[in-house]
């Protein structure tokens, strides 16, 4: 949706909102029948990543009876936000909004839930608490660091160099926890593999990016993968480079047909679904969703034409383990990249663990630093 458009949209709320309050009106929380559920991107829904898999998510209730979706993108993680949810609250008789972007949960998302109490709010990777936020508010996200833990396997069997590379928007838990699952993994093949890190700074800076690709190329990295909204430049630049690359959040496979490996993907459309067809029911929404592969919250990019028979069939094995439930990618003895014991012995985190939400250090053989 265009920037103009937008600034239509929120012209238009600031007329029916007045024309509201001169005739003494509420403004309307949802439309005569059916139920009208909105989404909103950080990003264009077109972005080969984070926002793309969200929309694609969208695009799978679209045609359920009884739902109508809108949507806005490119909306920047400030008040903006709020206009938006105002405006589809408002014009557009949402009663369901999913706030997709990390930066708009806090405080925006939960200043609009506690303003509107029966509007049902739903973000992703928002780290919801019962006992200080909304009840009508609530978060989603998936175990998607099992998808980077396979595809770390598969870039431990295809690197040469035993140089592996991440480029990272942020170091938040999310991509934490994504980093030390593909290091995990490719260790898993060759202990003596290293992941080298660049943290860009913010989720889409299309020159920050290709300068952490070839970057990290030149150190010697000849598998590459990433967690920033867009992963087109890295995948592009890495296949201009003439190395491998593992994808995240969507399928990039088109971006590089000599290169991709393989890659973590969102299937949010098993989440929207579950939440659209409660919503239609009239049942409660749960505050706090979670799930991996074995739920179809994730799921894995086919294999590239260079993936080898070795690489195919070790992660398949392990993927057949994880879709078991219950898999630890994270056990003790495990170190941080600076020695420090993080997980003792006899300790083990599956993808479920809630305490996996709070990392704040990378693993050993990670080079790179938080802060």
């Amino acid at each position: 949706m265009s920037s103009s458009h937008l600034i239509t949209r929120r012209t238009l709320l600031a007329g029916a909102a007045g024309t509201a309050a001169m005739a003494g009106l509420a403004p309307r929380a949802a439309h005569a029948a059916g139920v009208t559920i909105g989404f909103i991107y950080v990003g264009p829904k077109d972005d080969y990543g984070y926002n793309q898999a969200h929309a694609e998510g969208a695009a799978a209730i679209k045609s359920m009876p009884g739902i109508t979706v809108v949507e806005e993108e490119r909306v920047p993680e400030t008040d903006d936000v709020e206009k938006t949810m105002e405006s589809m609250i408002q014009l557009d008789g949402a009663s369901l909004l999913f706030p997709t972007s990390f930066g708009y949960f806090d405080p925006y998302m939960l200043r609009m839930a506690r303003k509107y109490p029966k509007i049902q709010f739903r973000h992703c990777g928002g780290l919801w608490k019962a006992d200080k936020d909304p009840m009508n508010a609530g978060s989603y996200f998936g175990y998607i660091g099992m998808g980077q833990y396979l595809n770390g396997i598969v870039a431990g069997h295809m690197t040469k160099s035993k140089k592996v590379a991440f480029v990272a928007a942020k170091p938040i838990p999310q991509v934490l926890i994504n980093i030390n699952s593909f290091a995990l993994g490719a260790r898993s093949v060759d202990p003596s593999i290293t992941t080298r890190v660049i943290f860009t700074g913010d989720w889409s800076m299309a020159v920050k990016e290709a300068e952490a690709t070839n970057s990290l190329v030149d150190q010697g990295a000849d598998v590459i993968t990433c967690h920033v909204d867009s992963p087109k430049v890295v995948v592009q630049t890495a296949e201009h480079r003439g190395i491998y690359t593992c994808g995240y959040h969507a399928n990039q496979a088109p971006l590089a047909p000599k290169g991709y490996l393989t890659g973590a993907e969102w299937h949010w459309a098993t989440v929207y679904k579950m939440f659209a067809t409660k919503a239609l029911a009239g049942e409660p929404l749960p505050n706090f969703v979670r799930g991996g592969l074995a739920q179809d919250f994730i799921k894995m990019s086919p294999y590239g034409p260079a993936v080898t028979p070795a690489a195919r069939a070790n992660a398949d094995a392990v993927k057949a383990e994880i879709m078991k439930g219950g898999y630890a990618v994270f056990k003790g003895p495990l170190k941080d990249n600076t020695g420090k014991q993080v997980i003792p012995a006899g300790t083990a985190y599956p993808e479920t663990a809630i305490q996996l939400e709070s990392m704040n250090y990378l693993v050993e053989g990670v080079v790179g630093a938080i802060a």
